[in-house]
């Protein structure tokens, strides 16, 4: 009997043990706000960083979470200092444009092409090929800031309702 009483506590004591080292592991994420978690999920998920995104998270304070915001816009202003913040209003503005022209089953900036508007603002040619069994688009962009040769995105409408999948990039 003082057998199973002794191999009950140390099972006891290593699951604690377990337990506690896993969660010291894990970053502490605290709940967002609704405010917040639609900053974070929606108006910035296409262009926050992996560590942006993480640092964010493990902030404990709206005060902290403010002061996140104003510098994260801060730091992607092209004139920083300013009150006037083109980058900010240009992703906002892509935002929009992306829930106008892109929605259908989903919200415009959640599909294929709405992420990428989002993230690379408007192609400079687009071509549609609607004669096809397939309906697709080619977005063609010239001068994205980190690459030396054109980026081509495809797209094709497999469900001809309107739902462009990116399919080559």
């Amino acid at each position: 009997m003082n057998r199973a009483k002794v191999a009950l506590s140390v099972a006891s004591v290593i699951a604690i043990l377990c337990f506690s080292t896993q969660s010291l592991a894990k970053p502490v994420q605290t709940q967002l706000t609704p405010e917040y978690a639609k900053w974070l999920h929606e108006d910035v998920r296409w262009i926050i960083t992996d560590q942006e995104r993480a640092q964010f998270l493990t902030l404990k304070s709206n005060s902290a979470r403010d002061q996140f915001v104003t510098e994260f816009w801060e730091h992607r202003n092209p004139t920083p200092g300013s009150p006037h913040n083109s980058f900010k209003e240009e992703h906002y503005r892509r935002l929009a444009f992306a829930n106008q022209h892109f929605a259908g089953r989903t919200q415009g900036d959640e599909t294929d092409r709405g992420h990428i508007y989002v993230a690379y603002g408007p192609p400079d040619e687009i071509t549609s090929n609607s004669d096809s069994h397939t309906p697709s688009q080619t977005w063609y962009y010239r001068h994205l800031s980190d690459q030396r040769e054109q980026v081509t995105f495809e797209f094709v409408d497999g469900c001809h309702c309107g739902d462009y999948k990116l399919i080559k990039q």
